[in-house]
């Protein structure tokens, strides 16, 4: 069976743009998304540290957040990173979803991930266990990110060395 490449996937409130941005390195931008003022905190260098992870590990990177595609008119140009692919993640307050975030978020990834082996840096912490409940996902790894601090170069080592581990061994499960 041929072994599918490994998505990286990537939330954005809590992730690229944190509650805190203390550190050194993020800049503020203003964006109007459906014409609505929201005020970003971005760090330049996160795109880089994405692309070069997705480059070797042979990985694609899509966006796993409610900013659906507009990550790639708002988020993507900021950070350095090509428009990428985007999990369709409906909103889960024009549904009037009775499930938590996690659960919602968790449920939308695995409906369009299936097989394909994944690493998602995301910020909610109840993605890992609703994620566990869902039957007939392939290997993955969440990267949990305190939404405080959003993501660092620890996070993205997290990432190279489990996604290396899957190089080694595609068959592990």
């Amino acid at each position: 069976m041929e072994q599918l490449a490994p998505l990286i996937l990537v939330d954005v409130d809590g992730v690229l743009n944190p509650s805190q941005p203390e550190a050194d390195g993020y800049r503020s931008h203003w964006v109007f998304p459906n014409g609505v003022p929201h005020r970003l905190w971005l760090h330049p260098m996160h795109g880089q540290m994405l692309s070069e992870l997705a480059e070797a590990a042979n990985a694609d990177l899509a966006w796993a957040s409610y900013w659906r595609d507009r990550a790639n008119t708002w988020i993507a140009p900021r950070i350095g990173l090509p428009s990428i692919r985007v999990i369709p993640i409906r909103s889960r307050w024009s549904q009037r979803a009775r499930s938590s975030i996690g659960e919602w978020k968790a449920a939308h990834v695995a409906a369009w991930i299936g097989q394909t082996p994944f690493v998602w840096f995301e910020d909610e912490p109840d993605v890992p266990r609703y994620l566990a409940q869902l039957p007939g996902l392939g290997r993955y790894l969440i990267v949990t990110v305190d939404p405080a601090t959003g993501l660092t170069h620890h996070h993205i080592e997290q990432a190279r060395i489990w996604l290396g581990d899957l190089r080694i061994n595609p068959d592990r499960a």
